[in-house]
């Protein structure tokens, strides 16, 4: 039988496949393109998935985020704990950044929390994280969040690849 965490660390490994599969190849046109001008680009898509796994797993195990480690390389004008949540058609247009730096923080943070999720145990899961909400937020929970938001955006970043590959 597979257990509870081997279904999840298996969801995380399909976001980066997913991520790898739109980035590979993809040139600084490809990552900026918007199918219109108030649209995603793939780079933030990538970036904000990143920032997002980041975020909530670095919390969830207690630790520094990676992002610190990496926003200078960016060079992006957001505050350091940005994610990418609410923000504007110009912050889109911001990020700007070449597949090879986005796949670079993708991969960081895609491997640690492979990593801990191999250590996780399915008792592990019913651990309260997030008390701010009614119910409390589980561990369990908040890694189907990450995976569910992650998944959205992959697909997206691969359907404007789509539109993009089909345009030219």
């Amino acid at each position: 039988m597979t257990s509870t965490t081997e279904l999840l660390g298996d969801s995380f490994d399909r976001i980066r496949g997913l991520v790898r599969g739109v980035l590979d190849g993809a040139d600084r046109d490809k990552l900026v393109f918007r199918v219109d001008p108030q649209a995603n680009t793939i780079a933030w898509l990538v970036w904000h998935l990143a920032r997002i796994q980041d975020d909530h797993i670095a919390d969830a195990m207690g630790v520094e985020q990676l992002w610190p480690a990496w926003a200078d390389r960016f060079d992006l004008p957001f505050s350091l704990g940005a994610t990418g949540y609410g923000q504007s058609a110009d912050d889109v247009a911001a990020v700007d950044v070449d597949a090879s730096l986005l796949r670079g923080y993708f991969d960081a943070v895609a491997d640690r929390t492979g990593t801990w999720i191999d250590t996780l145990s399915d008792a592990d899961l019913d651990r309260i994280i997030d008390e701010d909400w009614d119910p409390p937020v589980t561990l369990a929970v908040r890694l189907v969040s990450v995976i569910s938001d992650d998944l959205q955006h992959a697909g997206q970043a691969n359907f404007i690849a789509g539109v993009f590959d089909r345009s030219k």
